[in-house]
């Protein structure tokens, strides 16, 4: 039997309530998920992470989405405002390796000041010329072997300072021209084509965890990536991602169906766990009673992911920021 429940969750506020408390005591979700409707202040914080981890009596792994720009959870004065990591990359041009190295090690520094271990990044989808606004200055590049560099670097730091990296959306999700929040995207493109896509997450094959995209690849299958099983074995055998695979958040509209629908689908497809991110104690609850706990293969994935989690390194922030800084002349 798995000492996890086969979900990751959200939670509604600043403090658990008491109703949350028991529900995730009894359910023993994998981990947590932050969003800025948690985050008040650094005391707050922390606290909120301690009693997360403590309802379930685990380190539980809790995640945040922290990639710098627009998706940013966290923002001054508790962590450092960050260019958008296409612009970033662009402006440290030839020094943009080192430089998402020390971006992602200061960020892991800032996460890990609060309890937070795990950083939904690198961000591995290569942009195209159409990616939809929503998703298109979050990627690394546009050539494959450009994100795979700086996906690398990025992993890489965060890993050095003790931080899980969570590689996403495998296998790709450059090519949606619609925002996958609110609309199922669907590409067209054929299989030699998607070889572009697939490439950086191939090349980081090995990290920890990964996060699936919501996007129909019409070339394998008509169902997205998430609940698609043609699309979750080209991911564990074409690409070779043996680690822990959580779909993306399940209360997205790109998906459909009910709440038991889209678990039962995700588990089916062979995703490992359920992410679900809004913080509805009845969704929640749904998800959990179609989820169960993990089954041994998730299990075994999921053990040796948190056994990554290295120990926390002495570090100079000073330090990295001016060398940081100094890489783009600001």
């Amino acid at each position: 039997m798995s000492p996890f429940g086969a979900a990751i969750f959200g939670c509604s506020g600043f403090a658990l309530t008491s109703d949350e408390r028991e529900f995730f005591k009894e359910y023993n979700p994998f981990g947590f998920i932050l969003f800025a409707r948690n985050i008040e202040s650094a005391d707050q914080l922390r606290t909120l992470c301690a009693e997360l981890r403590e309802t379930v009596g685990h380190n539980a792994p809790i995640l945040i989405d922290q990639e710098g720009g627009r998706v940013q959870r966290l923002r001054p004065p508790l962590a450092r405002d960050w260019l958008p990591p296409l612009d970033h990359a662009a402006a440290l041009g030839d020094h943009a390796e080192r430089g998402f190295y020390l971006r992602h090690r200061i960020i892991a520094q800032e996460l890990l000041s609060y309890g937070i271990d795990t950083s939904c990044a690198p961000m591995l989808d290569v942009a195209q010329p159409d990616t939809h606004e929503f998703l298109r200055n979050r990627c690394y590049g546009t050539s494959p072997e450009v994100v795979s560099e700086l996906g690398l670097a990025a992993a890489r730091g965060l890993l050095d300072a003790g931080v899980l990296p969570i590689a996403k959306h495998i296998p790709g999700h450059g090519r949606a021209v619609l925002d996958s929040h609110f609309e199922l995207p669907r590409t067209g493109a054929d299989r030699d084509d998607l070889k572009i896509d697939f490439a950086p997450f191939k090349a980081l094959n090995t990290v920890p965890m990964a996060m699936t995209a919501h996007v129909v690849y019409e070339a394998y299958d008509d169902a997205p990536a998430t609940t698609s099983k043609p699309m979750i074995d080209l991911i564990r055998n074409d690409i070779g991602f043996d680690g822990l695979l959580m779909c993306d958040d399940l209360s997205m509209q790109a998906l459909s169906g009910t709440m038991q629908y889209r678990t039962r689908a995700s588990l089916a497809a062979g995703c490992d766990v359920i992410l679900h991110c809004n913080g509805d104690l009845a969704e929640m609850q749904m998800v959990a009673n179609e989820a169960g706990a993990m089954g041994d293969q998730a299990a075994e994935r999921a053990m040796r992911a948190l056994a990554a989690r290295r120990p926390r390194a002495k570090v100079d922030m000073a330090a990295l920021t001016a060398e940081l800084d100094g890489l783009t002349g600001r």
